[in-house]
């Protein structure tokens, strides 16, 4: 194997625990309360859908800061990349105490935005009540994991996932059925295995900026400079999960069986989605660091091999939804109905598949590059081009088929995007801070 194939391995591998973990909280919180019928697995698909645009729209905190610190950490300097790192714990900090308040303050208004009938309601409200708790440490996991893995870390935050994924699991189980919590025991499970994978990841964190001798007072700079980026890509981020939570918002209309089997879809095609978006971390990682350290000619040929991996990886998702159809079907719903509607949804996740691999390897790469202006305007046109294809399925009555429809039509205008921008040498700009 070549040395740069070792290189991406190294680094995206064990990035798939760390970039699953939040999904994997919810996709087995789906498993479970699919058992408990179609009314909280309706609330689930609601408040699911609302904590991860919410959560979500803040994982610059990951993705600046993997850009900043591994550009100072390729060009040599440790300790500006752990301030770096220190400067996005804090942010993250006061965003999840601030997002914890206005979230339950405006939870029963965001519930019915979502759309969920007078049955389901009751259910998405106390799921989503208790799942901001889980938002200081949810924030503050994901800059942690961003300044690991520019330090080229990637393994710390999947043993931390690993185990945080384990605990929720085993607190979904006492909770749900042990203690009869039902839906609550379930948001409980996670908040809690959110917290101590937190407190595990700050810990690690700590270690290496003692040793860095960086001070834990976060420069002024660095948290501006942190901001800007952030604001960046939080509107890339924000059109992305608007998508989807409009997708989610237009399944709740169409009728409960159909929004608990786009529930389960979404979440399949999300944790695929982060699964193939571990060789995009490993882009940023990279990216950042080769152009770190001046060498462009390197970083092109290392970001065209990502590519290649990414093809194969969406290629091998697509192949792994088609056959395992029926037992994801059965594995999350008792209602014959919402399996018949999931039955025919997952073919569209797994054609998916491939396209977006490819639009997630080339994000991470732009990423890295410090692209986060370009990737904004980019992320905001082609949610312009999913709206006039969702109003036409809402104005033509369309069902579950022709929503995933909308949904290509908005990958693809991202695949322009991003593509266009790579094949130039705009990005390619070497240094220990981009010009």
């Amino acid at each position: 194997m070549q040395a740069r194939d070792r290189e991406i391995l190294r680094l995206a591998v064990p990035a798939f625990g760390a970039l699953v973990a939040e999904p994997a909280y919810v996709l087995v919180d789906t498993a479970i309360v699919g058992r408990l019928g179609t009314l909280p697995l309706g609330g689930l698909a609601v408040a699911g859908a609302a904590l991860t645009a919410a959560f979500g729209v803040f994982n610059f905190l990951a993705y600046g800061t993997t850009a900043a610190v591994a550009r100072h950490f390729g060009a040599g300097d440790e300790r500006t990349a752990a301030e770096h790192g220190i400067a996005g714990l804090w942010l993250a900090l006061g965003l999840g105490i601030s997002l914890t308040a206005v979230g339950l303050a405006l939870a029963p208004a965001i519930v019915d935005a979502m759309g969920a009938s007078a049955r389901v309601r009751p259910h998405a409200l106390t799921y989503l009540r208790i799942g901001l708790l889980g938002a200081a440490p949810l924030l503050c996991t994901l800059a942690a994991t961003g300044y690991l893995r520019g330090l080229q870390d990637t393994r710390t935050p999947f043993a931390i996932a690993v185990a945080a994924n384990a605990a929720n699991l085993v607190l979904d189980l006492v909770l749900i059925y042990g203690l009869d919590l039902g839906l609550a025991g379930s948001a409980w499970a996670t908040v809690v295995a959110q917290a101590a994978g937190a407190v595990a990841i700050l810990g690690v964190v700590a270690r290496r900026a003692r040793a860095a001798h960086a001070p834990a007072r976060p420069r002024r700079a660095h948290v501006r400079g942190a901001l800007v980026v952030g604001g960046q890509l939080t509107v890339r981020t924000a059109s992305l999960l608007a998508v989807f939570t409009a997708a989610t918002a237009i399944a709740s209309r169409i009728g409960d069986d159909e929004v608990a089997a786009h529930q389960v879809a979404w979440q399949i095609w999300l944790f695929l989605a982060l699964a193939l978006d571990a060789i995009a971390i490993a882009g940023q990682a990279i990216v950042g660091r080769t152009l770190g350290s001046g060498d462009a000619a390197g970083t092109r040929a290392r970001a065209r091999r990502m590519v290649e991996w990414g093809v194969l990886a969406g290629l091998l998702a697509a192949a792994a939804v088609i056959a395992l159809r029926p037992l994801l079907a059965s594995a999350f719903s008792d209602d014959p109905a919402v399996r018949d509607h999931l039955l025919v949804v997952l073919w569209a996740v797994a054609g998916m598949q491939p396209l977006a691999a490819i639009v997630f390897v080339l994000d991470g790469v732009l990423i890295g590059a410090g692209e986060s202006r370009y990737l904004a305007v980019a992320m905001v046109a082609a949610a312009a081009a999913f709206v006039p294809a969702a109003a036409l399925v809402v104005a033509a009555g369309g069902g579950l088929v022709a929503l995933w429809g909308a949904l290509y039509v908005f990958m693809a205008a991202r695949l322009g995007g991003v593509l266009a921008r790579f094949r130039s040498d705009a990005w390619l700009v070497v240094g220990a801070t981009r010009a």
